[in-house]
């Protein structure tokens, strides 16, 4: 899902990119970013461990995305906005943030997808002239996936929270449905 939606917009080699959303798909987005040669790369998110691990993972920089001077941190430190952002949430507040992120001109790829709907700031997207991209699952990048991992382009061991017993999957499940410990992905072995 993150190579495809890497592959929608075209990717400026060290272009200033926002990824809004740092979970699993997002982690993943950073590093496919990165390998595709983005320069500058801030990653967006309210969960703070999740801000270290992305940092880690290839972003530059990981910034609150509920903290109240959000917007102008981030378009302090691209230049007035961003070439791409990638919205990985699929909220309305991500969705609008993700908005006020971009450069003129510049591209907004939604891969998020949590709410049905969200209320596009037309004006925005029409006097900035933004590109709009979508993007669902993936079409034909699978092959790529494992020799990306191999090369170690794309790290997945430090996305993995927990191994546990499929007996314990229950618990598990409430555990990453309270997202209160901050876990990314839980495997579980029958």
């Amino acid at each position: 899902m993150a190579l495809h939606a890497v592959g929608r917009p075209t990717i400026r080699l060290n272009g200033r990119v926002v990824v809004v959303g740092a979970g699993i798909i997002g982690l993943l987005l950073v590093q496919a970013l990165r390998a595709a040669g983005c320069g500058h790369i801030i990653a967006l998110d309210v969960v703070p461990n999740r801000l270290d691990l992305v940092c880690q993972l290839g972003a530059n920089v990981g910034l609150r995305a509920d903290a109240p001077d959000v917007l102008n941190q981030v378009l302090e430190r691209q230049d007035g906005g961003a070439d791409l952002v990638f919205e990985a949430v699929g909220t309305p507040p991500a969705f609008q943030v993700a908005v006020e992120c971009v450069r003129k001109g510049g591209g907004l790829t939604l891969v998020g997808n949590v709410s049905p709907t969200v209320v596009l700031p037309l004006q925005r997207v029409v006097t900035r002239e933004l590109t709009l991209y979508g993007s669902c699952q993936s079409f034909g990048e699978y092959p790529a996936c494992p020799d990306m991992m191999a090369r170690g382009a794309i790290d997945v061991d430090p996305l993995i929270s927990a191994v546990a017993p499929l007996a314990d999957g229950a618990a598990w499940f409430e555990k990453l449905h309270q997202r209160t410990m901050g876990l990314v992905k839980v495997i579980l072995i029958p």
